[in-house]
């Protein structure tokens, strides 16, 4: 027979005693001007708002996301270091140069460049020569490096894009959704920790020359830290952006508005939304029982089972209380029993998104009956029936 049981978690409880007025305003559904976006929890990855978010759009500089990240890799497993230094070739300069007219870091023919140096011209710059430089130095040309980062792109999950060239400047192959940036911006935080204070850096000086960072929100928003922005005329003004409010990371990802302004005023009403509307809760705590199964033949007419992680997710304040959480188990499970076997699971419906299940797992052992304790059962079960 199978069981099943809606209970409501300690967290929504407390939540009630301590009157907490969630549900005093609900949330807005919010519209942008952006032709595509996301909006991602980093904790719990997931989304709060999509537009188009799956569709392959030409990036621009934001694909130097996967650029940096490829660098970021080789300094983590030390084929790299910020001290080496790479050449910058005429073909670097002739592309990616001021001469080309795109963001440049106005390097020169011949000049060694540390690789510290290089990232903060990629990431503070957008430096387009700074781009093939590293390119070049790591993989032999710009192409090759195109190629391992398609490589990587797909061994991390990132179906939707294609690169042909570690700037973004315009290519036919060049292509991105804003759900892959999402998810690439959050493998860059996780992934390399000790490099990401670079992407809050407003200004770097090279050569002289004095650039600032192009990421809109790090004037505008004291909580915001990262990532990058993009433009070419096709593509219009993107960006992808992340803040950080305690706790809580959001990250989001833009494409296809048509001013700087607008990018800049989109960016941080979309990201203020998130933090407004929404925060993580934990619905589940590690080793919390749920409920005591029966036991058929076993030394225990009950066995306790628990979730074995913290639950974390992201809710929509005005809807905290509409949270759902059944278990479903068989009843009764018969023995023997081994610690950890999975008995059942939670099922958790929260508005808004999708209903996910949580394994229940037998927190102890039961075993079985010896041979006149079973028959004991047996018959105790044909006279009686089941308890």
């Amino acid at each position: 027979m199978v069981v099943t049981m809606t209970f409501k978690s300690s967290l929504f409880i407390g939540l009630a005693f301590g009157a907490l007025c969630f549900s005093s305003f609900e949330a807005q559904a919010i519209e942008t001007k952006a032709r595509t976006a996301i909006l991602m929890d980093y904790t719990t990855g997931q989304y709060l708002y999509t537009k188009d978010h799956k569709r392959m759009v030409p990036p621009a500089s934001m694909s130097k996301l996967m650029t940096i990240y490829m660098i970021f890799d080789k300094l983590k497993d030390g084929s790299l270091s910020l001290e080496d230094t790479f050449t910058v070739s005429e073909n670097a300069w002739r592309k990616g140069g001021a001469a080309s007219g795109g963001s440049t870091m106005f390097l020169k023919i011949g000049q060694k460049v540390r690789v510290e140096d290089l990232i903060k011209g990629i990431l503070i710059q957008s430096g387009n020569d700074a781009c093939i430089v590293a390119a070049e130095n790591i993989a032999g040309s710009e192409e090759d490096f195109a190629q391992q980062m398609n490589v990587k792109a797909h061994q991390m999950g990132l179906h939707n894009s294609s690169f042909a060239n570690s700037t973004g400047l315009p290519d036919p192959d060049q292509k991105m959704s804003m759900e892959d940036l999402a998810l690439l911006a959050k493998a860059i935080i996780h992934d390399f920790p000790e490099f990401y204070h670079i992407f809050s850096e407003k200004y770097f000086t090279y050569n002289g020359i004095k650039q600032g960072n192009r990421n809109p929100l790090l004037y505008s928003m004291p909580n915001a830290d990262g990532m990058k922005t993009g433009h070419t005329e096709e593509a219009g003004f993107s960006l992808t952006a992340t803040a950080k409010r305690g706790d809580r990371r959001l990250i989001e990802v833009m494409g296809g508005m048509k001013s700087n302004k607008e990018r800049s005023e989109e960016a941080e009403k979309l990201m203020t939304w998130g933090f407004r509307e929404f925060d993580n809760f934990k619905i589940l705590n590690q080793n919390q029982v749920i409920t005591e199964v029966p036991v058929w033949f076993g030394t225990d007419k009950t066995v306790a089972v628990e979730v074995d992680e913290d639950v974390v997710r992201t809710i929509a304040r005005n809807k905290v209380f509409d949270t759902k959480m059944t278990a479903v188990y068989s009843s009764p499970v018969k023995a023997p029993i081994k610690k950890g076997d999975k008995l059942g699971v939670v099922r958790v419906e929260i508005p808004d998104f999708d209903a996910f299940e949580v394994p229940l797992l037998a927190v102890k052992d039961v075993p079985e009956l010896g041979f006149f304790g079973r028959l004991k059962e047996k018959v105790k079960y044909i006279l009686f029936g089941a308890d």
